[in-house]
């Protein structure tokens, strides 16, 4: 991690979870994916307006062990339960990435009124079998960094290449552990929620839906089924990108701030 975070701790439910924020402004609540391994550096883009929290789920990344989690709505209630405790001074804008997509969509589904504008990258959950996502479970693990970018040089940047062991050690056991908290988010329903559009029906906050052109894990394709699921949502396109578009058209938290600071 280059950027300069605090780093924030709350016991929520008895999850010790912690929060990476950076900048100032209005705060904005940013949900991580299946994995964290890009981590959030991204987060620099819109520091300059907005006070982004990141915190690191149940289970992964930064955060503590979480083993009564058996499935999405366990990670709803506790995010419903942090927001509650960091008591902010104004509503926090909502933004997920991938899985956190999807989280953010059953959020905002049930408690919009808790939350500013939605921003959804890359979401996961609405599985349409006409736009399939890619079967992870078929994926080898070094072909998995050309399935997160276009440009397969991104993804590498944040992967053990070989030269130092203690990282590689450290990056297994973390893909071990989160691995094993997805299993059980996903245990119910997969990747997803058989009626993720009823809840995505229900979200009224204006959103913006942000796909990269190239994403070979969820494909494009299925931007036009979110905002046509969202009562209040556009679509923002990124060319030559593949699923980390934050990290691989850094440019796109631009556009991004602009739609939040509307």
């Amino acid at each position: 991690m280059t950027a300069s975070f605090e780093t924030l701790e709350y016991d929520v439910g008895g999850v010790r979870t912690v929060v990476k924020a950076i900048g100032r402004g209005r705060p904005v609540l940013y949900l991580h994916g299946a994995a964290t391994i890009e981590g959030f550096d991204f987060a620099e883009g819109l520091a300059d307006r907005f006070r982004v929290l990141c915190p690191s789920h149940p289970g992964f990344g930064f955060s503590g062990p979480a083993p009564h989690v058996a499935g999405m709505a366990d990670m709803v209630l506790h995010y419903l339960n942090l927001v509650d405790i960091l008591a902010l001074p104004e509503k926090p804008h909502l933004m997920g990435f991938s899985m956190g997509g999807w989280m953010a969509s059953e959020l905002a589904g049930l408690a919009g009124e808790r939350f500013g504008k939605v921003v959804l990258v890359a979401p996961a959950g609405l599985n349409d079998p006409a736009h399939p996502a890619a079967a992870l479970g078929s994926i080898q693990p070094q072909d998995f960094p050309g399935y997160l970018t276009h440009d397969v040089s991104v993804a590498l940047r944040y992967f053990p290449d070989g030269t130092d062991p203690a990282f590689a050690e450290a990056f297994g056991a973390d893909r071990a552990r989160e691995g094993e908290t997805l299993g059980r988010v996903l245990a119910p329903f997969g990747m997803g929620h058989p009626n993720l559009r009823r809840f995505l029906a229900r979200i009224a906050n204006p959103a913006l839906v942000v796909w990269g052109t190239e994403d070979r894990l969820l494909p494009a394709s299925q931007a036009p089924l979110w905002v046509e699921a969202l009562p209040n949502a556009r679509l923002l396109r990124v060319e030559d990108a593949g699923h980390l578009v934050l990290q691989e058209k850094p440019d796109v938290l631009r556009p991004i701030g602009d739609f939040l600071a509307d």
